[in-house]
């Protein structure tokens, strides 16, 4: 089965990828701190702390995200409600991070945002239906006549008058 692994690496990249993401907003918002200049006028204080706040942000979105996954893993069921929600939103997340980081920083990152979607993709995919519903056969029920086994046969086509 490939299921369990893939929602495994799932987790380990999404936390992976929280903490990357906060570190490096935390890291531009000191270095804008730092450096005291403003952008079109904004005060260099809250650039920084916008810039610090907007990591933590994401940084839990992405952890939340892991964490769904990774009990994806340790249940071996899929993901429901806002859990599948959650990594659907990561899925879209990462194609437009994706899009976004081929002009702004070059195709190593491209592939790293398009792996990641892919897996994440993969992770939804393969939970496709519940495993109590993916083996038990099919019950036959009586049709509408009360004959067992017979076929239900569909309605008369309607005609126009």
């Amino acid at each position: 089965m490939v299921r369990r692994p893939v929602a495994w690496v799932v987790a380990v990249v999404l936390f992976v990828e929280a903490f990357g993401v906060a570190a490096l907003n935390w890291f531009l918002g000191i270095v804008v701190d730092r450096q005291d200049m403003s952008l079109a006028g904004l005060d260099p204080d809250t650039m920084s702390l916008s810039s610090k706040i907007g990591g933590i942000v994401f940084g839990l979105y992405y952890a939340l995200c892991g964490l769904v996954a990774l009990l994806v893993a340790i249940r071996d069921r899929p993901a429901a409600g806002f859990g599948r929600v959650l990594l659907i939103s990561a899925a879209v997340v990462h194609a437009l991070l994706a899009a976004l980081v081929w002009g702004l920083v070059g195709w190593p990152a491209f592939v790293f945002m398009v792996v990641v979607l892919a897996l994440i993709v993969l992770l939804l995919m393969t939970y496709e239906a519940p495993a109590e519903l993916a083996d038990t056969p099919p019950v036959d029920e009586p049709g509408p006549e009360g004959d067992e086994g017979s076929p239900v046969t569909s309605p008369p086509a309607p005609t126009t008058p």
